[in-house]
């Protein structure tokens, strides 16, 4: 490296490390939203140019002419040769869900610093680390999913406990993620007519792509164009009333398309619409979060929420629980995420043409989606903090506002009713999740830069709509990621149901998978007490107790690859993660409080049902308390399976280690690409 190109890096680094220092040491003072831009893009920069490159060239040794599983097994459906844009493109949206929306937003209770902090080290350090290994892995193995390399590595009782807990987390992740789609699109014509027509847009693309005729740039202009019109002309349904009825559905009728949906893309060859609309999707995704940045940089706002607030001691507003280990579940796929490693091994290695580009996707990905979360900490904290936890916080607009403003924050009900009819709602009161809190803090900014007085309810309907659009591309990778995990397990009972080559074992798993998650989702959305609602809690839980199974993989194949020196590279964060998960998860189950923990808050909720005098109020209580006992019992369930996965696979280290076992390492036979595939990709 010259010496310019070091001083260049080191200049990087010092303006890195002085954006840190100016956000860790505030106190008191507002500062700029920019420093956290201009910590998040030095840490992009340097982790990415020369951490990841260590990993590629030191620890995991990618071959550049090793022929992957998509040229070895091409078989125009699962397995499919394709362009490397298009496949980070389906990657980054695949693995960027509500985590990096949702996530940071409701971590913004404890301050800016705790949760950015997480960000930058997380996946820089961690997520990063995982989904690059997790992908290296699979494709030296002929594209398997996590179960399986698993039960291949570390041992088949231990295979079968992690393929076990990987699928009944799917299906509850999948629930959860749908029904955030489903309640953001219900009523919502323009975002429904925006995500319909990336359908048959995507279609096309994909047909036009297989055809060979039409180039890469020719089909992504088209897709681009054809994606303004969906966002750009949904604004105008109103005007025709005839048209925005076909667009205006309830949350059943969304519930049972989005299940359709998820069945197609599931089913249909990955070419076909996955690939395309996900490659669609990433446009959008990051051409806001671009603009998003841009607003940043043009606006300057000034971070109203304190560095750290006094809810770091678990007493928050938005959720209870102290800031460690609850900023790190809560934050989930901002920085460290198991679900990535499902479409690390899913659908992303049946596409890559070469190993090179493990780096670029499975790390360039997931530093990518912290650049999202951090948008996400700024759009949350640039609001009055009063106003943020007024719309986080449940119960009655007058019970709110007293609440709020005695913690500190004051805000007033004249307050919430002006910035309700300002953004176009009847109110902002109760509208706890996280999304609406996203789009309130994105729509300040960007009416900022327009005089138009609608300008802000224009921009909080299209963040709703980004973030529908956001989900709902997790939600197709994660079904065929969920088929292969399905027909994993089933090719145990029968040899046929586990052939991913054959058109009726994928329609069978496709359609058990679906109905699977589709009960769930229906479950919520007939019933708001009961259904997945009563497992959201988990969803933060469950998606990093799977990064811990994904890291108990990647040291096991450094151990076999005799890289025992590096092994500091997936300990680190296994060690890390295992603290977080099952801290929380012991928090989450036996706390006494009643805000926190499943077991004692069910408890109170009997001691109320039996204090009230309204049947149907006290049923209803009664109910409540049943469905967190159950939370309790799946809770304790995937802690148990996990912690059996994490000895098995610290058993099998110390005998690999000691020499007492022998090594096997399972990957697929070296094929060396041809001159002609050298060529063509």
């Amino acid at each position: 490296m010259s010496l310019w190109k070091r001083l260049l890096w080191f200049a990087v680094a010092a303006l890195g490390t002085w954006a840190v220092a100016m956000l860790a040491l505030s106190r008191g003072e507002h500062i700029s939203a920019l420093w956290i831009v201009t910590a998040g893009f030095c840490a992009l920069s340097i982790s990415y140019r020369f951490y990841s490159k260590w990993l590629a060239t030191k620890v995991l040794m990618l071959n550049e002419q090793r022929a992957t599983p998509a040229l070895l097994q091409d078989d125009n459906k699962d397995y499919v040769p394709t362009n490397g844009w298009m496949v980070f493109g389906h990657h980054f949206a695949a693995i960027a869900g509500p985590g990096p929306l949702v996530g940071p937003v409701l971590a913004a209770q404890f301050g800016f610093l705790p949760g950015t902090l997480w960000i930058l080290i997380g996946a820089t350090l961690g997520g990063g680390v995982h989904d690059m290994i997790v992908l290296f892995a699979s494709i030296r193995r002929g594209g398997k999913t996590l179960g399986q390399m698993v039960r291949e590595e570390i041992g088949r009782g231990v295979g079968l406990l992690a393929l076990v807990s990987v699928l009944a987390i799917m299906i509850i992740l999948l629930a959860v993620l749908a029904l955030v789609v489903v309640q953001a699109l219900a009523e919502s014509p323009w975002g429904v007519f925006t995500i319909a027509t990336t359908i048959p847009i995507a279609l096309v693309m994909g047909i036009g792509l297989r055809t060979g005729k039409v180039s890469v740039m020719a089909v992504t202009i088209f897709g681009l164009l054809g994606l303004a019109f969906g966002v750009w002309g949904g604004q105008f349904l109103a005007h025709f009333p005839a048209i925005e009825s076909w667009f205006r559905h309830d949350q059943k009728w969304l519930a049972w398309a989005i299940m359709i949906y998820g069945l197609a893309a599931s089913i249909l060859p990955v070419w076909m619409l996955l690939t395309p609309r996900d490659y669609l999707s990433t446009f959008l995704k990051l051409g806001t979060v671009a603009l998003l940045a841009a607003a940043v940089l043009l606006i300057n706002p000034t971070l109203q929420m304190p560095a750290i607030t006094k809810f770091i001691d678990g007493s928050g507003l938005v959720f209870a629980g102290p800031v460690f280990p609850f900023v790190c579940i809560t934050i989930a796929c901002g920085a460290v995420s198991g679900f990535h490693s499902l479409i690390a091994s899913g659908t992303t290695p049946k596409m890559i043409t070469r190993e090179s580009r493990i780096r670029s996707i499975g790390y360039g990905a997931m530093v990518t989606e912290m650049m999202v979360a951090l948008m996400a900490m700024i759009a949350a904290c640039v609001l009055q903090p009063g106003e943020y936890f007024a719309i986080n916080t449940k119960g009655a607009p007058t019970e709110v506002v007293a609440k709020v403003s005695t913690a500190g924050f004051p805000v007033t009900e004249a307050q919430m009713q002006k910035l309700a009819t300002n953004l176009g709602e009847s109110t902002m009161f109760n509208r706890a999740g996280g999304a609406p809190t996203f789009a309130v803090g994105m729509a300040n900014m960007f009416a900022q830069v327009s005089t138009k007085p609608t300008a802000l309810a224009l921009w909080y309907h299209f963040a709703i709509m980004f973030e529908a659009l956001f989900i709902l591309t997790t939600i197709d990778a994660g079904t065929r990621v969920g088929r292969f995990l399905l027909q994993d397990f089933l090719g145990n009972l029968w040899r046929p149901l586990g052939n991913t080559r054959s058109w009726t074992a994928n329609f069978f798993s496709s359609v058990l998978l679906v109905a699977a998650w589709g009960w769930f989702l229906y479950e919520g959305v007939i019933d708001p007490l009961g259904g997945i609602n009563s497992l959201w809690p988990l969803f933060g839980l469950a998606n990093q107790l799977l990064s811990v199974v994904a890291l108990c993989l990647g040291t096991t194949l450094l151990i076999k690859m005799r890289k025992s020196k590096y092994l500091f590279v997936t300990l680190v964060p296994l060690c890390f993660m295992c603290a977080v998960t099952f801290s929380a998860g012991y928090l989450k189950v036996f706390s006494p409080d009643p805000r926190l923990g499943f077991l004692s808050g069910a408890q109170s909720l009997l001691s109320q049902a039996a204090a009230v005098t309204d049947p149907v109020k006290a049923a209803n209580l009664a109910r409540q308390a049943t469905i967190w006992r159950f939370d309790a019992f799946v809770a304790v369930s995937f802690l148990v399976l996990v912690l059996l996965i994490v000895v098995g696979s610290a058993r099998q280290w110390l005998q690999l280690l000691r020499g007492t076992k022998r090594v096997v390492l399972h990957e697929s036979e070296f094929v060396q690409m041809t001159p002609t595939q050298l060529a063509q990709f």
